[in-house]
């Protein structure tokens, strides 16, 4: 192989990965050795990112053929979905630096937007895993600085114990994910996920016909990917985490991290366990599938139910989070249906909007935070008289959440809906609409008081500075955008669904 060879099929596929690599240097001397440029370390960051998710969808782009996509020794798949979700942890990164510009506890902290840059590489590399050993170091590439960031304001003792229960219950459920995925390697020998599947199928692994120990281990991925998007029963930690944790932490960690792991938990079970998979009379799939299901309905109701009642901003949206991963549950237990690739797209679609969406809100909540020095929901009266532009962009990203056009949210929830009336999940469908007008609840509340309730300090100002006029801008333009011409977006994760199903399909010929 010729160096030009090696760096097309080799380097090229972790461009991102280099980028922000460099970054991250560039990062650490410029805090250490030029005291100055800790002003501009927000706009660096959010610049570079930006530059890196352009590039990777107009310079980086994947093989058009399935086969060609494994890289790296089989450790990274490089293709269109991967490609979707890359872009969608890059801009998350790059909007979360803009907003921490704004926050008095990290905005020149140097070292803050380092950890955000080696958390975003973990989930770009997560976005593309295709071998266990990546998918578990991607994952604590990504969870481990969230839980430094997630106590990083020493001053607050909230913070602390965020950072504190955030790292137990993390530290707990990649424990268990481990377990989980170490007992597959020990059926099959095999740590790549095509392989995998391709030893469970051909019956050349230890289990010898018996399925109780797949089952049992499919139980413990669950549990460890459960934890971190955040899902029912497995969401303890979300509302202190959130309510403590520095508002720019909390938003990166509930987009960012949330949609790297979804990427993943599609990419895993669509590999390992495929539809017309059966081990000893039993379809696999179909149990998972069922698992999945349950898990959706106990988040989305669980989730949005708790939310009713919470008098804090932050909790509020950590309860919506919840409820969030519920409804893009329902696009994952639909992965069974005839058309298996509108069932990814619209779990890629609902978390790229959801992504803009929240990182919306919670601008908002950062700069009334330190206008305000509160996040009671009662204190946000009269926020359109202190500032419309905020109410304007605040109300786009709360109407997006609660699913009501010309916002993106209608149309993300309901191509999930329509994924599980295709997969013959009419019954989900069904609760996930009760759901969103439970949802819708809660929402409305927020913009009712933003816009119709009076306060004493109407007459208070509240100023948007350029980085985060730029961030409210943006968001708000790709989220109505999205909610006017949802098409492009759909599409584009329809070709990284056709891809990896393409890459799949070859072991249906060993069943």
């Amino acid at each position: 192989m010729t160096t030009l060879e090696f760096l097309r099929d080799n380097l090229i596929i972790v461009g991102p990965e280099i980028g922000l690599t460099v970054l991250a240097m560039v990062l650490l001397l410029l805090d250490s050795y030029i005291p100055k440029a800790k002003s501009n370390l927000g706009y660096v960051t959010a610049i570079t990112m930006s530059i890196l998710a352009v590039a990777t969808v107009t310079l980086w782009q994947p093989s058009a053929t399935a086969e060609s996509t494994l890289a790296w020794g089989g450790m990274i798949r490089h293709d269109v979905l991967g490609q979707v979700f890359k872009v969608m942890v890059l801009l998350a990164g790059a909007f979360t630096s803009l907003m921490a510009t704004r926050d008095s506890d990290v905005g020149q902290r140097g070292e803050f937007y380092l950890i955000i840059t080696i958390s975003t590489l973990g989930g770009t590399l997560l976005a593309v895993a295709a071998d266990i050993v990546m998918l578990f170091v991607a994952l604590e590439t990504v969870s481990i600085p969230l839980y430094i960031l997630a106590g990083f304001s020493r001053k607050d003792e909230r913070s602390s114990e965020s950072g504190l229960k955030y790292y137990l219950f993390g530290s707990f459920a990649s424990a268990i994910l481990l377990y989980g995925l170490s007992l597959i390697f020990g059926f099959t020998g095999e740590t790549r996920l095509d392989l995998i599947a391709e030893s469970l199928v051909s019956g050349s692994t230890m289990l010898d016909g018996n399925l109780f120990p797949v089952l049992i281990a499919i139980l413990f991925v669950i549990v460890g990917f459960g934890f971190k998007i955040s899902a029912a029963p497995f969401h303890f930690w979300t509302p202190d985490v959130y309510e403590g944790a520095p508002t720019p932490v909390t938003a990166f960690v509930s987009v960012a991290s949330k949609a790297a792991s979804f990427a993943i938990l599609m990419r895993f079970f669509l590999a390992v366990l495929p539809p017309e998979f059966a081990l000893d009379g039993t379809n696999l799939h179909v149990f998972w599938t069922n698992i999945i299901s349950i898990i959706a309905v106990v988040s989305m109701t669980l989730g949005n139910v708790l939310a009713l009642r919470q008098e804090n901003m932050k909790r509020m949206l950590a309860y919506s989070s919840i409820a969030q991963a519920g409804y893009a549950l329902i696009g994952i237990a639909a992965l069974n249906a005839q058309d298996t690739s509108y069932a990814i797209s619209s779990v890629a679609f609902y978390m790229f909007m959801y992504t803009f969406s929240n990182l919306l809100v919670f601008a908002g909540v950062i700069l009334f935070g330190e206008a305000a020095g509160t996040e009671k929901i009662s204190e946000y009266a009269g926020m359109q008289r202190r500032s419309p532009w905020l109410a304007v962009a605040m109300t786009v990203g709360l109407l997006s959440l609660a699913g009501i056009p010309p916002a993106a949210g209608f149309f993300g929830k309901f191509f999930l809906f329509q994924a599980a009336v295709e997969a013959n999940l009419e019954w989900l469908a069904i609760i996930g609409v009760l759901n969103s007008i439970v949802a819708l609840y809660y929402y409305l509340v927020v913009i009712k008081i933003m816009w119709v309730d009076k306060s004493e300090d109407e007459d208070k100002a509240i100023s948007i500075s350029p980085a985060m006029g730029w961030m409210f801008g943006l968001s708000t333009i790709i989220v109505l955008a999205l909610g006017v011409v949802p098409t492009p977006v759909i599409n584009w994760a329809r070709d990284g669904a056709e891809a990896i199903i393409t890459a799949a399909s070859t072991l249906f010929t060993l069943i």
